[in-house]
């Protein structure tokens, strides 16, 4: 993958990895790419995003996106991934019981937040579970990539899923895709299936699995740096 240019809608974060923040909702898209396969993290608000994304990782990449990892289960973050049917999809265990009860609310929730209503119908009808669940930590390799998964606990939801992507060289920085445990351009959001009293508990572990000069990629935002989390860690703390 070549690096993005000041025109391209995707930032370059460290060799093989890449990142777009989608116009709608300021959501944070990821890529990581190895010798065998490549790796989406999170897949938009509506189809049509998805198929643009679709599009875009292989223009870019050359090759079909093989895995896709969903960081939680708001619609913003899943609605994409029927549009990536031969890709492997990866997301925290409790997930899947929660795309397979709550389609209409995540679509309700849709609507609500600016979605085209019939855009949000077609997602949710055809909303796309994992196909393969974590209850802790999965270690995947894309090819001369290693690629962890980590569920560092509970915070913005029951079920946030971070990736940890090592640099592919000793000068290269670490990227770790938070998920929305971590946001840059609001406050962090806290609905209903949060957990705010266990939040600042699973930011300390995302801080002690990414270290001080990692990456850390928001789920909303710019990217931010080690001092940022303990920032919101502190916030969120009682």
């Amino acid at each position: 993958m070549s690096d993005a240019d000041s025109g391209s809608v995707w930032e370059h974060l460290a060799p093989g990895v890449a990142r777009r923040r989608l116009p709608h909702l300021d959501v944070t898209i990821g890529l990581v790419v190895g010798a065998d396969g490549v790796l989406l993290v999170d897949t938009g608000s509506t189809l049509r995003e998805g198929a643009e994304l679709r599009a875009q990782a292989e223009a870019l990449t050359g090759r079909p996106v093989t895995h896709v990892v969903l960081t939680h289960g708001h619609f913003d973050h899943v609605f994409g991934t029927a549009a990536f049917p031969d890709a492997e999809v990866y997301g925290q265990r409790a997930l899947d019981g929660l795309l397979r009860r709550e389609g209409n609310v995540l679509r309700a929730d849709a609507v609500a937040h600016g979605t085209d209503p019939a855009e949000a119908a077609d997602a949710a009808a055809a909303l796309r579970r994992p196909t393969h669940l974590v209850d802790d930590r999965l270690a995947l390799d894309l090819g001369d990539r290693p690629v962890l998964l980590v569920h560092p606990g509970r915070g913005h939801t029951g079920h946030d899923l971070v990736v940890h992507v090592p640099g592919a060289t000793a000068s290269d920085p670490t990227v770790v895709f938070c998920g929305d445990l971590v946001e840059e351009s609001g406050e962090p959001q806290a609905g209903p299936d949060a957990l705010p009293a266990e939040w600042p508990a699973t930011l300390d572990a995302l801080l002690a699995l990414g270290g001080e000069t990692a990456r850390y990629v928001p789920g909303h935002g710019a990217v931010v740096d080690a001092r940022f989390v303990r920032g919101l860690r502190d916030a969120l703390t009682p």
